[in-house]
């Protein structure tokens, strides 16, 4: 009945905002075309700026929705520019819960009265999401912290909107070329990200990896998680301090380098990806914060760590040889690349998507370097394979939101940031760690522990291998020797049955 009453509001907002206009109505199953041609705004003009109705749709649909509209602006190989663009202003806030009634929810998740817990607890929320919201406290031992906390009832609202989701996805791969954006799977990574997200304790794990691998060096900060506060549903770290990235005025005021800041945050995004391969993947401005106060050397903070991002190794590799490939012009070897990985077809012709690569590309690298948009070469790309019934990569997905915006937070740093002279480097320096020297020691020391548990086992396990093909030689000579028995048997029955015979027609013989 909830899910009846969820859909009957769907289509109420697509008939308030004119939605019809804009989708693909002939390509739906009849009676939804039905339902939807029977609103009276059906027979309205079409909207001038229908991409602003659909981030109204969106945000009056709720936050899951605010969520995938978000997911959905950064896939501009799939959306025209005015789209995404109108949709990248989507902000996800929502109206807090009362305090008294977070408070209760960590009291009972604790199994605590918040007194006992904590020296001083704010009511008043410091942010409101979709999901969860936070509050500042103090803890006994005298840290500043900050408290978060999941939404009550969320679970239900979010069941309902990724069953609606998936029913359009399945309504979506119906289109003609639907299938090949795989809605679908699409749909089903975000479901499992959005679930991953109301599971705090795994918010946690994710913030203390990301940390300790960031360790070493200032590039960035992650908040230490205090563990034994924290639960399914309740999430404590220790508060920080920096300027919202956002806030360009107070870092120039600061008299911040603003070109060591953006060129540390393409550095933050290929050590993520490349070393570690596990990455923040909703690194927009809201959870971003720089630490001014050396601003000769700024570095970052990063919070909330619910979405992360890993790749395969072989996604790694086809990625980083792909990037370097199209930025030294090689584009048979990006075209080679895309078969390889099985992003493409196995059975397209390299030279054809070779040549069509070459046609939209070049005129982008007339431009130097510090000018060319890393995210819009991207897009050209899938652009340029689409034609080619490139499929969409649901393991890439975050990957793309995340290079967006780290690009478009770097250019707003610093406008002529040159990503490539950046990140090339990097990248050159991992491949050759990948198939170097380096690479052969780091896989030696990470084998050596099997190989000293082994050691001490190789006499006996040598013993054990001569003694079974000793064992399987005796066993062949017996089978041997049995086939030998054997064909003697035979030959000897095949003499008596012979001299029977003879013996038969001798006496036929001189009986006759």
């Amino acid at each position: 009945m909830k899910s009846l009453v969820r859909g009957l509001r769907i289509l109420y907002i697509i008939n308030r905002y004119r939605l019809q206009h804009i989708l693909p109505l002939a390509q739906l199953p009849l009676w939804l075309r039905v339902l939807i041609y029977a609103w009276p705004s059906s027979w309205l003009p079409k909207p001038k700026q229908p991409e602003v109705n659909l981030r109204r749709a969106l945000e009056s649909l709720g936050p899951i929705f605010v969520k995938f509209g978000q997911i959905l602006s950064t896939r501009r190989d799939l959306l025209s520019p005015e789209y995404a663009d109108e949709l990248a202003k989507l902000q996800d806030k929502v109206p807090p819960f009362p305090g008294s009634q977070a408070a209760q929810l960590i009291s009972q998740a604790l199994q605590q009265e918040l007194d006992a817990l904590f020296d001083d607890f704010d009511l008043q929320p410091l942010a409101s999401a979709s999901i969860a919201q936070v509050h500042c406290a103090k803890l006994k031992s005298g840290e500043e912290v900050v408290v978060k906390v999941i939404r009550p009832t969320i679970r239900p609202i979010i069941d309902q909107d990724l069953a609606l989701l998936a029913l359009l996805a399945k309504l979506v791969a119906l289109v003609p070329d639907g299938a090949r954006l795989r809605p679908v799977e699409v749909v089903e990574d975000y479901k499992q990200t959005v679930l991953d997200e109301l599971d705090l304790l795994r918010e946690g794990a994710n913030a203390s990896t990301l940390k300790r691998n960031f360790s070493q060096g200032n590039l960035l900060y992650v908040p230490e998680i205090y563990w034994d506060y924290c639960r399914t549903n309740v999430l404590v770290m220790e508060r920080i301090y920096g300027v919202p990235v956002a806030n360009i005025e107070q870092m120039r005021a600061a008299g911040v380098d603003f070109k060591k800041l953006a060129e540390r945050g393409v550095e933050i995004f290929f050590t993520q990806v490349f070393r570690d391969s596990f990455f923040h993947a909703d690194m927009h401005p809201g959870n971003i914060f720089v630490d001014i106060s050396n601003p000769n050397e700024p570095s970052y903070i990063g919070i909330d760590c619910g979405i992360v991002g890993t790749l395969s190794e072989e996604d790694q590799n086809y990625l980083a040889q792909n990037l370097l490939a199209f930025f030294e012009r090689d584009y048979q070897r990006v075209a080679q690349l895309h078969v390889e990985s099985g992003w493409v077809p196995p059975q397209t012709k390299v030279r054809d998507f070779e040549s069509a690569i070459r046609s939209v590309c070049e005129p982008i690298f007339e431009k130097p370097l510090a000018e060319i948009s890393f995210g819009l070469v991207l897009v050209r790309l899938f652009q340029t394979a689409r034609r080619f019934n490139m499929q969409v990569q649901p393991q890439l997905v975050l990957l793309e939101k995340t290079l967006l915006n780290i690009e478009g937070l770097g250019r707003q740093l610093y406008p002529q940031l040159d990503l490539w002279a950046t990140g090339k480097p990097f990248l050159k320096s991992w491949m050759s760690e990948r198939v170097g020297s380096k690479r052969l020691l780091l896989e030696a020391k990470k084998q050596a522990p099997l190989w000293l548990d082994y050691l001490p086992k190789m006499p006996e396990q040598l013993l054990l291998a001569l003694q079974a093909q000793r064992g399987q030689q005796k066993t062949m000579e017996q089978w041997l020797q049995l086939q030998q028995q054997q064909q003697q048997r035979q030959q000897n029955r095949d003499r008596l049955l012979l001299i029977l015979l003879l013996a038969i027609a001798a006496l036929l013989y001189f009986k006759l």
